[in-house]
């Protein structure tokens, strides 16, 4: 058995200003992720920004996903080049990797298990909105797939605080490390 430790990225994901429109107070998750943004890039931690995209007419949406089908009203709304724009607080630098996904997961639609098999990155460090949506759902599957998990929780948001607390508190804290921003970055 390796006792090397392992290698790690630090997950944004879905820091989209479209995404945030619908978060309430999303200022100081913006302010942590920063925070933790800055951690990483001193710490010489990867840092992989995970955002939504789609083509132009939006065809990777089907009519039979209802969630997305509510969401694409509202992107049709929106100039195309707005869709997958990370909030302009916390840019990603030359040396961020960028991944574009097709669904909730990090995962689908993505190149993202590649790139961090690849680097042979095995811990997960995860931040963004929603916890009940991309965090949720990237956790479960980076779970499945025995990667390391940390979750710095108020780094994350939802838009209902109380399902955030129970995500965090109930599911994700028997199944990996669940960290304030302070804690981390201290």
């Amino acid at each position: 058995m390796s006792t090397a430790s392992p290698s790690t990225a630090l997950l944004v994901m879905d820091m989209q200003s479209v995404i945030l429109n619908f978060m309430p107070n999303h200022e100081t998750t913006l302010h942590n992720v920063a925070k933790c943004l800055k951690k990483a890039r001193e710490d010489k931690i990867q840092v992989i920004y995970v955002r939504l995209g789609f083509r132009d007419g939006f065809p990777e949406i089907s009519e039979k996903n209802k969630s997305f089908t509510n969401f694409r009203k509202y992107l049709t709304t929106l100039d195309p080049s707005e869709i997958s724009q990370i909030h302009p607080s916390i840019l990603p630098f030359a040396e961020d990797i960028v991944v574009t996904k097709k669904r909730i997961s990090a995962f689908s639609g993505s190149d993202l298990e590649m790139i961090l098999r690849s680097m042979d990155i095995d811990h997960l460090i995860l931040t963004g909105v929603a916890t009940s949506g991309v965090v949720l759902c990237t956790f479960l599957e980076a779970m499945d797939k025995d990667y390391q998990l940390t979750v710095i929780s108020d780094a994350c948001q939802d838009k209902d605080e109380t399902l955030h607390h129970m995500v965090i508190d109930k599911l994700f804290s028997e199944r990996g490390k669940i960290i304030s921003t302070n804690d981390w970055v201290a």
